[in-house]
C-alpha cells in the first residue's frame, strides 16, 4: 500500500515460529521488502509486532547471542507459577512481561534503500509463548 507520493509502504509477514520459544531472524525479509518498497531511496524501516507477548530485536544471531538471549529471558522471566497473569500454559504470564524489556517494534535506518545495520546485526522476531505458534509482523517503508 502506497500514500498519495509514494513514500509510504506496508507489507504484513505471517511467520510460523511453532511451539518453542525462538529466535527468528527476520533480516531477509526486510531486505526483500526494502527492494521494492524503498527503491534506493533514504528512509526508515519500522518493524512491529502486533503482539501482546513478542517483542522485536537487533542482535548477532547465528554464533549463539540468540540462543543466550533465550537463557536471559529464561532467566529473567522464569516460566513458573509466580506471575499474576495466569492464562495459558503454565508460566505464560512471563510472555506477557516481555515487550517491557525486548520491545514490539524497531525503527532503523534505510540508507540508497538497503537496511543499515552493523556487520553482525540481524533484525529478529523473540517470542518466548509457546501458545502461540502464529505471529504477523508489520513492515513499513517511510522514504
Amino acid at each position: 500500500m502506497a500514500d498519495t507520493y509514494g513514500t509510504f509502504r506496508t507489507h504484513v509477514l505471517d511467520i510460523a515460529t511453532g511451539s518453542s520459544e525462538t529466535v527468528y531472524d527476520l533480516t531477509h525479509d526486510c531486505e526483500a521488502f526494502l527492494r521494492e518498497a524503498a527503491a534506493g531511496r533514504d528512509g526508515l524501516l519500522n518493524v512491529f509486532v502486533p503482539h501482546a507477548t513478542a517483542g522485536v530485536a537487533v542482535l548477532e544471531t547465528g554464533s549463539g547471542s540468540d540462543d543466550d538471549l533465550l537463557s536471559a529471558l529464561h532467566d529473567l522471566l522464569p516460566a513458573d507459577d509466580r506471575w499474576r497473569h495466569r492464562h495459558g500454559s503454565r508460566g505464560h504470564g512471563r510472555d506477557h512481561v516481555l515487550p517491557a524489556l525486548v520491545p514490539p517494534h524497531a525503527t532503523l535506518p534505510v540508507i540508497g534503500g538497503r537496511l543499515e545495520l552493523g556487520t553482525w546485526q540481524s533484525v529478529c522476531l523473540v517470542d518466548t509463548n509457546r501458545d502461540n505458534p502464529d505471529r504477523q509482523v508489520r513492515l513499513t517503508f517511510l522514504g
